[in-house]
């Protein structure tokens, strides 16, 4: 126990509600800054703004930590049950600490990244960096068939599609509708692909978390003091034990 203790305490155990702080940190700046300065009162210093946002970090903080001292979650990627569990105490989490969700988050990142892109090539490349770097996994190979029907369009205007064509961006999105239809995918359908969404990001999460777990169970092992001991199951660890 010695050295289970000693991993969660030195492990990233948080790193879901660490990268959930993290994405929802701009705009909580923003919202914060929006009502610290209403109109009918004087400015308020950026002292004064830092201290607010950092207690209302810190109050998200607390809450998401009081959510995660109560629920049972295991460490096992590839058990469907632990994924799905795991799905749901995020959910709590970022219900009651008022953060936002995975799907929300990417469309956030989207919209801010793609702010200002003035051609479709460009966008539809920046849309396939962020669903990388989310882990995210183009199972239905849309990607491909997006890029192919741009360039079908490219090819009969001659020129690079910019996102201010109306007429030629219209036609570009008549086309993503027929890849939709083509893969059976309906409008009346999203809220189950967001739920499928939340569930791979969550096994991708687990899987981050795991990953750290062994690392840092393996370097302790290494040190003359747990020389003795057998390295921990670590879909056995209980995190409650260590918060």
């Amino acid at each position: 126990m010695a050295l289970a203790a000693r991993l969660i305490s030195r492990s990233r155990q948080l790193y879901s509600v660490q990268a959930a702080f993290g994405n929802g940190g701009a705009t909580q700046v923003r919202s914060f800054a929006k009502d610290a300065a209403p109109a009918d009162r004087p400015p308020v210093s950026g002292d004064d703004l830092l201290k607010g946002i950092f207690f209302e970090v810190k109050k998200k903080f607390e809450t998401a930590l009081g959510v995660l001292k109560k629920e049972k979650i295991t460490i096992d990627p590839d058990d469907p049950a632990a994924v799905s569990r795991y799905a749901q105490v995020m959910k709590t989490v970022r219900e009651k600490a008022d953060l936002l969700s995975d799907s929300q988050r990417i469309k956030y990142t989207i919209e801010t990244f793609t702010k200002g892109i003035p051609d479709a090539r460009t966008y539809l490349n920046t849309l396939q960096q962020i669903r990388i770097k989310s882990g995210l996994i183009d199972h239905l190979g849309i990607e491909p068939l997006m890029m192919e029907a741009l360039e079908k369009i490219e090819k009969d205007i001659k020129k690079p599609l910019l996102r201010s064509d109306k007429k030629n961006m219209a036609t570009l999105l008549a086309e993503f509708d027929k890849i939709n239809k083509k893969l059976g995918i309906q409008k009346e359908d999203l809220p189950k692909i967001e739920e499928e969404l939340e569930l791979e990001i969550a096994k991708s999460e687990l899987t981050e978390l795991k990953k750290e777990c062994v690392e840092a169970m393996e370097t302790q092992l290494k040190r003359e003091e747990f020389q003795d001991e057998e390295m921990p199951d670590v879909r056995k660890l209980d995190i409650r034990n260590f918060l």
